[in-house]
């Protein structure tokens, strides 16, 4: 799946890709689950791919479309019903050390449209860790709310009308 934004393409990661995200991960994972080594990170990939292929699970790149650099991931995975509505969760959201700014609004944005539009969810679940602060904030100014917590995690909602409310905030970052 490749998913065209304004400035960054979403594409989904392949088996060639390993290297890469491992070493994004290991330089700015600190907020992820642990990534073990190599080899697992590439069994962990060829496992996705199954999962991909029957359409329970993205993985993406976000990819530069100007200069055409690898400059970030985000996933979007767990599709399942959660108080009587189809939802999806995104995370081991990851953009590199001095990409352009816009990488992270629109490869969020990106992950919404496909979700509430492109793949018929009706809400979308997902934790950040307390320590996050930038990300809580970021996720908090988007409509998200924080619905349960424990020692090291917030646990986050939005509904899509949550989100089409604020949209118009950012559709400068849409295509």
């Amino acid at each position: 799946m490749e998913i065209q934004g304004k400035n960054i393409i979403l594409r989904t990661v392949s088996l060639e890709d390993a290297k890469f995200l491992y070493d994004l991960r290991k330089s700015k994972g600190k907020f992820l689950s642990p990534t073990g080594s190599f080899k697992k990170h590439q069994e962990f990939l060829k496992n996705y791919k199954i999962k991909e292929k029957r359409g329970e699970e993205y993985y993406f790149l976000i990819i530069d479309k100007h200069s055409k650099e690898k400059i970030g991931a985000v996933r979007m995975y767990d599709f399942t019903v959660k108080n009587g509505k189809k939802s999806f969760c995104w995370g081991s959201w990851i953009i590199k050390d001095g990409a352009p700014t816009y990488a992270g609004i629109e490869s969020a944005l990106n992950i919404y449209e496909t979700g509430f539009y492109n793949l018929g969810f009706d809400m979308c679940h997902f934790d950040v860790r307390k320590e996050n602060k930038k990300v809580v904030k970021f996720h908090q100014r988007f409509g998200a709310k924080i619905v349960d917590e424990d020692s090291d995690n917030f646990y986050f909602e939005i509904y899509k009308k949550h989100y089409e409310a604020i949209k118009p905030k950012y559709k400068r970052y849409l295509p």
